[in-house]
């Protein structure tokens, strides 16, 4: 079933709205309620969560990207449009915004509303390729179910567990966003935006390595399915 553009905004705008929601608000409560006892843990499973209740609502749809940087690896290796692109885009950054919004109306404002920050204990040439290294990896695992199995069965679970893992093992070095829109919504909204070129950066670099790496795999699939 081929859906309309229209369909493909709504669900990554919903899908993106519940991975901020759970990604930072996660933070924030812990912040909040906690005194951040809970720590790197819990941030690592939140995302985790949204991520199985986004691929698997959503992905038949929209192939549940809920980043921009994933939706670049994707428009590399050929799944989707330019225009598509747009759409992609603007749904997860406003998604995003609504995300951070809902947060800082309903749980709180500490935190820096669950902004990513980099651990400047480490130099920037490490934090950078870590986080280059947190995106690649996502993209992989994401082409990799897509390839493999088409966001069923475990895909869920895998690409929520790499999100989790690389926070849970990343995080405190490069922040670990992996994400553009989960980076700028909470850095716009707090005014705390020193970090985000870092965001605006490395993830695009992760993501587009990995494409690079898929997209001969994609090629020779659709030239097999083309024939068949």
């Amino acid at each position: 079933m081929t859906y309309s553009n229209l369909q493909i905004f709504t669900v990554e705008l919903v899908g993106t709205f519940i991975l901020v929601v759970f990604a930072t608000g996660s933070i924030v409560l812990d912040a909040e309620m906690f005194n951040g006892e809970l720590g790197i843990p819990f941030a690592a499973v939140a995302p985790f969560v949204a991520l199985l209740i986004g691929v698997y609502s959503f992905g038949k749809i929209s192939l549940a990207h809920f980043n921009p940087a994933v939706t670049i690896g994707y428009y590399i290796t050929g799944h989707i449009s330019k225009i598509q692109v747009v759409y992609y885009f603007a749904a997860e950054i406003i998604g995003a915004i609504l995300g951070s919004l809902f947060v800082l109306t309903i749980i709180g404002d500490k935190a820096d509303l669950g902004a990513n920050a980099p651990n400047f204990d480490f130099s920037m040439l490490l934090i950078f390729p870590v986080e280059v290294l947190a995106s690649a990896m996502l993209m992989g695992v994401i082409f990799y179910v897509v390839y493999t199995k088409g966001l069923r069965g475990f895909s869920g679970v895998a690409i929520g567990g790499i999100v989790g893992l690389d926070i849970l093992f990343l995080a405190f070095i490069s922040g670990a966003s992996m994400n553009p829109a989960r980076a700028l919504a909470p850095a716009l909204l707090s005014g705390v935006m020193e970090n985000l070129w870092l965001y605006w950066t490395a993830p695009f670099v992760g993501t587009i390595i990995a494409a690079f790496a898929f997209r001969g795999k994609f090629k020779a699939q659709r030239e097999r399915e083309s024939k068949l």
